[in-house]
């Protein structure tokens, strides 16, 4: 397999963020901020864009952005399939795709979400999601099925709780120190997360993304182009997006044990075996969680622990900047920094190896971006500094 490193990097990152219902602009209007926020942060004119790349179902079509932008000329326009996140890296994947062969030369990556304009996201999340049977079995909603999941990995798979409850504390952590945060100043108050309202078993509120109105966008040219531009370039060393036989609808008869998984195993040995890299080269990463215990699954699947040590691992020290063995989720995540569909995470592994995050990890060379787990694509992607090329 031939590798990707040195062929792209992210030049630069935008976003804009909101409470949710709260958005001062229409959907397309703070997708355009979020865009020319990140060629403001890169030093680089909106109007040479001629490609765009989106997942999720996002509704806002390249073709209709192109006017505001002053787009001279689109070359590339695409999205990965698939509602829930787990093609935030897929989608990091195709542009780098469109620069290595020639058809784009500067590609914006996004996602926006206004609910006013776009509603709920747990419905086009579901309508990916849902079939008959589960339907009738009164599942309609993702905290259901990810709770039923999450509750096979504690009883069957004997994960504690404790390793969902440091990783839950590690991202209030980070965004309590995050000024751009919605949890910005708030510390965590364990019993208080202990004793919330009940969403669905296991899953209390604060184990729960809750949405935010707003947008992200991250520019993506070549690795040349970008030593030229304002920031230092964040390259892009490996993507991989995928799932195993028995995935998707077929995940509920389980033929693979693959049920409380985060359907990664595949995507993770691609990734390794592309940049080739392991667990142990990564120093910081970002995991997308829909709920707590699927970004626990989503750090199992990727080899940093297995179910039987994942209690000594997940401990809140090891979890947290500047000096955890792994520090995850460094911005504060969907859970707590906000949540935009997940797109806040490519932006913070940005930030965090250009030295700019909130929470810096001191020497951080390597970060590990983790899509949305149990969505029906996955994908995961590592990026690296300079250094790493």
């Amino acid at each position: 397999m031939k590798p990707i490193a040195g062929i792209a990097a992210v030049a630069g990152v935008g976003v804009r963020q909101y409470r949710r219902g709260a958005s001062p602009l229409p959907e397309r209007g703070v997708l355009i901020r979020a865009i020319i926020d990140a060629c403001e942060d890169a030093g680089f004119d909106p109007a040479q864009i001629d490609g765009f790349v989106s997942y999720g179902d996002d509704r806002n079509e390249p073709v209709r952005l192109m006017s505001d932008l002053g787009t001279r000329e689109l070359t590339w326009s695409s999205q990965v399939f698939g509602g829930g996140g787990g093609g935030i890296a897929g989608a990091i994947g195709q542009a780098v795709g469109a620069i290595a062969t020639g058809q784009a030369k500067a590609v914006i990556v996004f996602r926006a979400l206004v609910q006013d304009n776009s509603g709920r996201l747990s419905a086009a999340v579901m309508a990916h999601h849902l079939n008959g049977h589960m339907m009738a079995a009164g599942l309609v909603a993702p905290a259901q099925v990810c709770a039923i999941r999450a509750q096979r990995m504690f009883e069957h798979h004997g994960v504690p709780v404790s390793a969902v409850e440091a990783f839950v504390e590690a991202a209030y952590y980070h965004g309590a120190r995050n000024p751009e945060a919605v949890a910005y100043g708030k510390d965590f108050d364990l019993e208080a997360y202990r004793s919330a309202r009940w969403i669905s078993e296991p899953f209390r509120l604060l184990d729960c993304s809750r949405e935010n109105d707003g947008a992200g966008a991250l520019l993506i040219v070549s690795a040349e182009e970008a030593r030229d531009l304002r920031k230092p370039p964040v390259h892009i060393l490996g993507v991989a997006q995928g799932a195993a036989a028995g995935w998707g609808d077929l995940l509920e008869n389980d033929a693979d044990d693959q049920y409380s998984t985060g359907g990664f195993r595949s995507v993770a040995r691609q990734l390794w075996r592309q940049t080739g890299l392991t667990p142990a080269d990564i120093d910081v990463a970002q995991v997308y969680e829909n709920f707590s215990a699927q970004g626990v699954a989503s750090l199992i699947d990727h080899g940093f622990c297995s179910y039987e040590s994942v209690g000594e691992f997940c401990r809140f020290e090891n979890l947290i900047a500047p000096g955890g063995k792994l520090p995850v989720n460094t911005a504060g995540g969907n859970l707590a920094q906000g949540f935009i569909h997940g797109i806040g995470m490519p932006i913070e592994a940005v930030r965090q190896l250009r030295g700019e995050s909130a929470n810096p990890v001191p020497g951080a060379r390597t970060c590990l971006l983790a899509g949305g787990p149990g969505a029906p694509i996955v994908s995961s992607a590592i990026f690296g500094t300079a250094e790493t090329v």
